[in-house]
């Protein structure tokens, strides 16, 4: 546990990893997306909550369906994609708590209108953290993502989480990233710039 990872490794999850916007025909099974959640679902979220819920967008009718939800420059390329995500965040994450978190009354911190607030800012900041860990989940194991969020939210809640308490975060395709597609790496920010020592 105390073993930094291989630089290799590092490349693989930080350094050479990059946002995908074309696709090699390769399919991938439901097995391996098994395997991806199996390994995201492990990182840490506040009180266990796990309020990540997923979609995988595969069929031709399903993104015949999220199709008019996204922005003009994201259809072909999502279109093109073996897959999508679609991540989305249980407002009512809480009723799981008597599983998730058992050795305490943690459900009773967030039912109730009273603490819809507390709930929602919960969902949204732990199911981001979940589409993370899914993302460095789905490097580990050798396949490319292509993360987004321009597209009508609204349209795809209604088309793909109709009960109405999950709510879409953001989307984003899986696959086989074309390497030979990729633009040059944007700049990031230097420490100096982002970050104090106090």
């Amino acid at each position: 546990m105390t073993e930094p990872l291989s630089p290799s490794a590092i490349d693989i999850l930080f350094l050479q990893a990059r946002t995908h916007n074309a696709w090699l025909d390769k399919p991938i099974d439901e097995a391996m997306l098994r395997r991806i959640w199996n390994l995201a679902r492990m990182g840490p979220t506040s009180a266990n909550c796990c309020p990540m819920r997923v979609v995988f967008v595969t069929t031709p009718e399903a993104k015949a369906r999220l199709q008019p939800a996204l922005m003009e420059g994201n259809r072909a390329k999502t279109m093109a994609a073996p897959l999508t995500a679609i991540f989305g965040n249980d407002s009512r994450f809480y009723d799981l708590l008597p599983k998730l978190f058992p050795h305490t009354d943690a459900r009773s911190w967030f039912a109730g209108p009273e603490k819809a607030e507390i709930a929602a800012t919960t969902a949204f900041r732990n199911g981001t953290l979940q589409a993370a860990y899914f993302m460095l989940a789905t490097r580990a194991l050798g396949l490319d993502c292509g993360p987004m969020s321009g597209f009508d939210n609204a349209w795809v809640d209604r088309e793909f989480f109709p009960g109405g308490h999950i709510k879409s975060n953001f989307i984003c395709n899986l696959g086989y990233g074309d390497h030979s597609a990729l633009f040059p790496r944007s700049p990031r920010l230097e420490f100096q710039e982002a970050c104090i020592i106090a």
